[in-house]
């Protein structure tokens, strides 16, 4: 990691090294959030909501993550010592042909995010271990190349990693469940080699903690102890510093898999966390408007970041144990 690189990195982390971001880069699945709700928002309503979302819950987070089509006034509302990550991908992916490919958003690359101010450049790509291996190696080649890219502006590269199975599209399942830990443990290890120039993994938790003994209202499909050796798992799959991202699940279940990673003995890095903390203020957007949303963000948006960060504080591992020494100290959260 270079000078400028440590730099980026401790921008968007606490002065403790644990990166406690908030996620908001959501395009297509914003606006079902808000057409769920009767209502279709306009690009303008798009964009005051991530405005809104920034500039009032950034003074609790260490960095932002916000994608350049929608977001760029809510990068400007932010917190002045907030860290910024932009998003560089398009938003869901092509459905005409098969194994998820990725693609860039047409209008950006790596230089034209950092001239934006972004710390970081993410990027979100969807794996699934088993595809065809002509599918797979294309998406390598693909990482490769913007791993390069983003080598070349000295920015650091975040890579989300959500896998999937080519078999079954229902990632909810208890059938899925079965097979999880194996396909995300293994896209970890993939993508953690030194060809991608990856320097943070954004991934899922191993396991779909609704399937765990004690922790959901499903069927049983992993005992806390399997569950536990799962996360352990994904740990030691990695030399490369990582954070969990919330994957819309409910705010007290993100913060108890926090918990339970932490018991497991994961040395994970932080969070990247998006719809655990915010969703519900989409719903007083849509009743309320800009008062609303104001409201709804100052009060329980206020409390779910706060007692987020409480939790992370307690569980995450700085990332700079991982990758490099600490340099400087940035700032610590209220």
């Amino acid at each position: 990691m270079t000078p400028k690189k440590k730099e980026a990195m401790e921008h968007l982390s606490t002065d403790n090294g644990i990166i406690s971001a908030l996620a908001i880069d959501q395009r297509g699945a914003l606006k079902k959030m808000f057409m769920a709700l009767g209502k279709i928002p306009t690009t303008e309503e798009l964009q005051e909501f991530k405005e809104l979302v920034s500039s009032e819950l950034t003074p609790y987070a260490s960095a932002i993550l916000l994608d350049p089509e929608y977001g760029l006034p809510a990068a400007k509302a932010r917190h002045p010592e907030t860290g910024l990550l932009l998003a560089y991908e398009k938003t869901g992916y092509d459905t005409t042909n098969p194994g998820r490919l990725p693609d860039v958003l047409e209008n950006w690359s790596s230089l034209r995010l950092k001239e934006e101010q972004a710390d970081a450049v993410k990027f979100l790509l969807y794996y699934d271990v088993d595809e065809d291996p002509k599918i797979n190696h294309l998406k390598h080649v693909f990482i490769e190349r913007l791993g390069s890219e983003c080598v070349g502006e000295d920015r650091p590269f975040y890579l989300e990693l959500v896998s999937y199975d080519v078999t079954n599209n229902d990632s909810a399942s208890e059938e899925y469940a079965k097979i999880k830990p194996r396909k995300v443990i293994e896209m970890m290890r993939e993508f953690s080699k030194p060809r991608y120039q990856v320097d943070v993994l954004k991934v899922e938790v191993p396991v779909n903690m609704n399937y765990v003994e004690g922790y959901g209202e499903k069927t049983i499909v992993y005992s806390q102890e399997e569950a536990a050796s799962f996360f352990k798992a994904q740990s030691d799959a990695t030399h490369l510093p990582f954070i969990f991202l919330s994957a819309g699940v409910s705010t007290e279940l993100f913060q108890n898999t926090l918990l339970f990673a932490y018991e497991s003995g994961s040395t994970f890095n932080g969070v990247l966390c998006g719809r655990a903390t915010w969703k519900d203020g989409v719903k007083k957007y849509a009743e309320g408007g800009r008062e609303g949303a104001i409201q709804w963000l100052r009060t329980q948006g206020r409390s779910n970041i706060e007692t987020l960060n409480k939790i992370v504080n307690k569980t995450a591992t700085p990332w700079y144990q991982k990758s490099a020494r600490k340099q400087t100290a940035v700032r610590a959260l209220p």
